[in-house]
């Protein structure tokens, strides 16, 4: 490498010192915005202004040059550590402390046999051994000390982290420098003169990144820690000590020399690699690390927030996936525990639980009557998360041993139960599989599985509610469609009734023969017509519509319904609509029949046909009873209301929904004691035409 000028060396340690000690004379009076770490900051800023100065004169104070920049890392070990107090984590994170503690030992035991081997007569390649052994104590502290300013700053909350990204800065900087620096130097058996020489930067940076952090106030700080990053930085710094103590042992054998040492070597690394690539991707040992991880460094087993958005999220997740419900309700709740696998039973008519779903446990031989009525009211009574491993082996729950069915005791892999229970009802049953790693479930996760089995049977129910809604409107449209058959058999019935009282006064008149028989064709022709129609029976559902001329249609009207009543017919205008024939019929006929049971006398029901700009519009008024405004306005056209004595209530509600259907309208005026005018206004001809032009434009934009 090529060495710098010594001057230049010389400046950057004297600008070193000097802006460390300066840096730390601010920050001293504002120490207190940085914590508990405030004062061991300071304290390792004016370690490193006396390492800078004494690392002028190293060659001719060798110890002491040791000794200050041990000294200097010790200091900035300790300053992390009391970084973690900011929100907490040096209480809560009870590894942090043996952490810190063991890093610091590996530094004091660095500098002793460093102190020690200028004293020792070594040459050659014991002294070659020793310097790699110094090189790699320097590196195992820096990837420690890097690990835990990774989780000094990952772990922290969001407003702890402005404050930390100043210091973290600082921190990773110097040991990442240092991590390459012993790494070249452990490579080539030498010390990079070069970066030697530079050296000095690194305090020089540090003191400046520490100048922002101190100008931030201070602010409530709460903890937050990250178990996913913290896991996956656990599982680094175990790989990484796997990879040293590998480095260390295969050093160690190549220094015993000889053939026989060379094979060794070969032997342990192969061995090692083989360890590596059975255990470490191990489902159980990432299982087993999860849970000490949560155990020693975390104050509560789960992050709940996170627990919470994957729940929902496999719940949710519907539109993604054919998976159904049930199965995805076994799934979320599997996930809390990381159960590898689980059932769902529900309930039954006669109150006992049967299978509904499985998640990954095909093998499990579950009876057809999973649990009876008994044990199954004792899980909706009690609500009780069950540890089958505890109530097995005696250690709890032995209460409910009665109220747990024989087969799931007998099963090995279920581990437990988790009723869901919503308004103090059963919804279902999940059973879980015993996950790799088990253990003892404990009150946190009884009271999470609770929790989340409550949230889960309000699912449940709810698409138990949705199916039943669903059904009841089956059942409503069949009702309904049964309702409006027999309001149009009645109508048919109340004419062929009136039909034989009028043929047994005028039987023997040619003219009312002639009648009769007409009126016998209409009526098996609705008859027909209705018994097409029920298959797509449906308030507003038309056949195909043609144009209808409204005074043919009118005037058949009115000779049917004259044998029952005097009907007047005015037609001021011949007009042409668009509808279908029969419905139209339909409308009218009810409208007229309505008309004449609420006119008592002889007075005649009048009905006028004439044109109304676009529309063709018909007129039918009686002088009846009428009916209040109160009543037209919320029960005229509601479905079976009705103020007939025996009357459906589906009529008029049927007419203005078939008059809808053919882009037309009813309108109604009523008097009480006066009578009623009921208009039906329908397009004409040539606006339907229009109409449906400009319907077929908008669908083939559409496509």
């Amino acid at each position: 490498m090529i060495d710098l000028p010594q001057a230049l060396t010389n400046f950057v340690y004297i600008i070193a010192a000097a802006c460390s000690a300066a840096v730390a004379a601010w920050i001293y009076p504002r120490r207190d915005r940085y914590g508990r770490a405030g004062g061991p900051i300071v304290a390792a800023l004016i370690i490193s202004a006396i390492w800078a100065v004494v690392a002028l004169t190293a060659n001719e104070i060798y110890i002491a040059g040791r000794a200050a920049f041990s000294a200097t890392h010790l200091a900035w070990l300790f300053a992390t550590y009391r970084l973690f107090s900011i929100d907490g984590r040096d209480e809560s994170l009870r590894p942090i402390r043996p952490m810190a503690i063991a890093l610091c030992f590996v530094e004091l035991l660095q500098l002793g046999l460093g102190t020690l081997a200028p004293g020792l007569a070594m040459a050659g390649g014991d002294a070659r051994m020793v310097f790699s052994l110094l090189a790699l104590f320097r590196l195992m502290v820096a990837v420690g000390a890097l690990v835990l300013v990774h989780n000094l700053y990952v772990g922290a909350s969001a407003s702890a982290r402005k404050l930390l990204r100043w210091p973290a800065s600082a921190l990773a900087l110097m040991w990442v420098y240092d991590l390459n620096f012993f790494t070249i130097a452990y490579l080539t058996g030498d010390i990079p003169s070069s970066l030697a020489a530079l050296r000095g930067i690194i305090p020089l940076m540090m003191a400046v990144m520490l100048i922002p952090g101190a100008a931030l106030s201070g602010r409530a700080l709460k903890l937050a820690p990250s178990r996913s990053v913290a896991f996956q930085s656990f599982s680094l710094l175990v790989i990484g000590a796997y990879l040293v103590a590998m480095v260390g042992i295969a050093q160690w054998l190549a220094y015993l020399g000889g053939d026989f040492a060379r094979t060794l070597q070969l032997a342990f690394v192969v061995t090692a690699s083989v360890i590596a690539l059975i255990f470490l991707p191990s489902t159980k040992l990432r299982s087993w690390l999860k849970v000490t991880l949560t155990k020693h460094l975390f104050q509560h087993r789960y992050d709940y927030r996170e627990e919470w958005l994957r729940f929902t999220r496999t719940i949710g997740r519907a539109a993604e996936s054919d998976t159904p419900l049930h199965e995805r309700a076994v799934h979320a709740i599997s996930d809390i525990t990381d159960s590898p696998g689980g059932l769902l039973l529900v309930p039954t008519d006669g109150g006992g639980l049967e299978l509904a779903a499985r998640w990954n446990w095909q093998t499990l031989d579950v009876p057809a009557m999973a649990m009876d009525p008994q044990q199954a009211s004792f899980f909706s009574r009690e609500g009780f998360v069950v540890d089958l491993d505890s109530m097995r082996s005696g250690m709890s729950q032995e209460r409910e041993r009665a109220f747990v069915p024989k087969w799931m005791v007998e099963a090995e892999r279920a581990w437990a139960l988790v009723p869901l229970v919503h308004y103090e009802r059963l919804t279902g049953l999940v059973v879980l599989m015993r996950p790799q790693y088990a253990r003892q479930l404990d009150w946190e996760d009884f009271d999470l599985l609770k929790v989340a089995g409550r949230q889960l049977a309000s699912y449940l129910a709810e698409r138990e509610g949705q199916e039943a809604l669903v059904e009841a409107r089956q059942f409503d449209e069949f009702n309904r469609r049964i309702a409006f058959v027999m309001h149009d058999i009645k109508n048919l019935a109340s004419q062929l009734t009136l039909l034989a009282r009028n043929a047994e006064k005028h039987a023997e008149k040619p003219e009312f023969r002639t009648d009769m028989l007409v009126t016998l064709r209409n009526s098996a022709e609705k008859l027909n017509a209705l018994l097409a129609r029920l298959g797509r029976y449906n308030a507003g559902e038309i056949a195909a519509s043609a144009p209808v001329d409204l005074a043919v249609l009118l005037d058949q009207l009115r000779q049917r319904f004259a044998i029952q009543h005097p009907v007047e017919l005015t037609i001021k205008e011949k007009v042409a609509v668009q509808a279908d024939a029969h419905a139209l019929e339909q409308v009218l006929a009810h409208l007229l029949q309505n008309a004449i049971d609420a006119t008592e006398d002889e007075t005649s029901v009048v009905m006028t046909l004439d044109r109304d700009g676009m529309y063709g519009r018909i007129e039918v008024r009686d002088s009846g009873a009428g009916m209040s405004a109160e009543f037209v306005r919320s029960s005229l056209f509601k479905p079976f209301v009705s103020s007939k004595k025996g009357g459906f209530g589906i009529g008029a509600f049927e007419a203005r929904e078939l008059v809808k259907a053919m882009r037309g309208r009813i309108e109604v005026e009523s008097r009480e004691g006066l009578g009623s005018r009921f208009t039906v206004q329908l397009p004409l001809v040539d606006i339907s035409e229009l109409y449906e032009q400009r319907e077929r434009s908008r669908a083939g934009a559409n496509e």
